[in-house]
């Protein structure tokens, strides 16, 4: 896994294809780099996406991965193309951005995963909210707590120290993470509450997806949440989780996409798409589901750069969603991904105010 600093992502390994794309961009108005940044969550698929784009348009991707918080600190301070986060952008962050509107476009669904280290347990741990909750409080400490017991009978758990691992940057992941445990827990609401960055009441911090999974990965009785492909590439075991409707499920494209199915259905139609879906109460639900979104100026005062970026997005709410399942994360609803595209029509290209 590359490391969470800047992050050269879209070098096409096809030399001769594409240096034969970048003229072919270059004699059509000019191939610029974009840059982005932020949110560590969709990196696997963005990493891929802005490879096979390179490929195919000559058009180089610059994004560096590190946390919605700074994603979205950079594009408001216009040092970036383009920001990404996995939590939407307030009002008041929306305001103080030096580029006018912002707009928001979700990109994939993704599932947060609970990952743990229990090399003695032989099957997969199960969880509910209000348990996860007490976990992340403090008020769990040991993994063979009655709580824990009550939700895997006849599983032997171990008598065993729990350590929390929670993330130590502006998380994007943490804001889904602490918008379900305030939806479950009203002691987690009235505390940490929700955020990108909250006062964790315990628990050792790390940067990044990559950080969580290689923390828990490396010390035994660890618990963490991270996004589900950094999870299946660290081969790190996951955890059951109670949804809504009463039924422990686990973190899956099948599970996140069942997440998604009533929220795209019942989006108004002056929706700007910053919506949550943690908790859904629909069956087959995973309860920790979100989408996460690539963050853009209404207002592209750059031509060449502006066309470009669009012509991006389009191509990813398209041709770059049968990707999406290859890499852990579920497509936008294809009902949404036509509307999304339509919204592309609302950015300003070369716009002057």
């Amino acid at each position: 896994m590359a490391s969470a600093a800047a992050l050269l992502v879209a070098c096409s390994s096809n030399a001769d294809k594409g240096a034969d794309s970048a003229t072919a961009a270059q004699s059509s108005g000019g191939s610029v780099a974009l840059t982005g940044a932020g949110a560590t969550f969709p990196y696997p698929i963005y990493s891929k996406w802005f490879a096979d784009y390179a490929a195919k348009t000559g058009v180089k991707i610059n994004y560096q991965s590190i946390g919605s918080g700074g994603g979205i600190r950079q594009l408001s301070e216009q040092t970036v193309d383009f920001g990404a986060s996995d939590s939407p952008m307030s009002d008041d962050e929306m305001a103080k951005a030096k580029g006018g509107p912002i707009l928001h476009f979700p990109t994939v669904l993704g599932a947060v995963a609970l990952i743990y280290n229990l090399p003695d347990l032989k099957q997969p741990l199960k969880l509910d909210g209000p348990t996860l909750a007490d976990v992340y409080l403090g008020a769990i400490k040991k993994w063979n707590d009655g709580r824990i017991a009550a939700l895997n009978p006849g599983v032997t758990l171990p008598d065993v120290d729990i350590l929390v691992v929670h993330r130590s940057d502006g998380s994007g992941t943490s804001f889904i993470f602490t918008d379900y445990l305030s939806a479950v827990s009203a002691a987690w609401k009235d505390g940490p509450g929700k955020g990108k960055e909250v006062q964790w009441p315990t628990g050792l911090g790390a940067k990044g997806n990559e950080g969580v999974a290689g923390q828990v990965r490396q010390s035994v009785g660890a618990i963490g949440y991270a996004e589900l492909a950094y999870a299946k590439q660290n081969n790190i075991s996951t955890a059951f989780l109670k949804n809504a409707a009463g039924e422990m499920v686990a973190p899956s494209i099948e599970s996140a996409t069942a997440a998604a199915a009533a929220a795209a259905a019942s989006l108004p139609a002056n929706t700007d798409y910053r919506v949550s879906i943690v908790n859904a109460k629909g069956q087959g639900a995973y309860p920790i589901a979100s989408f996460t979104w690539i963050l853009v100026y209404q207002n592209q005062r750059d031509a060449t750069k502006g066309k470009q970026l669009v012509d991006f997005l389009g191509w990813a709410l398209t041709d770059g969603q049968p990707l999406a399942a290859t890499l852990d994360y579920a497509p936008i609803p294809a009902t949404m991904s036509k509307q999304l595209v339509a919204r592309l029509k609302s950015i300003r290209v070369g716009a002057t105010s």
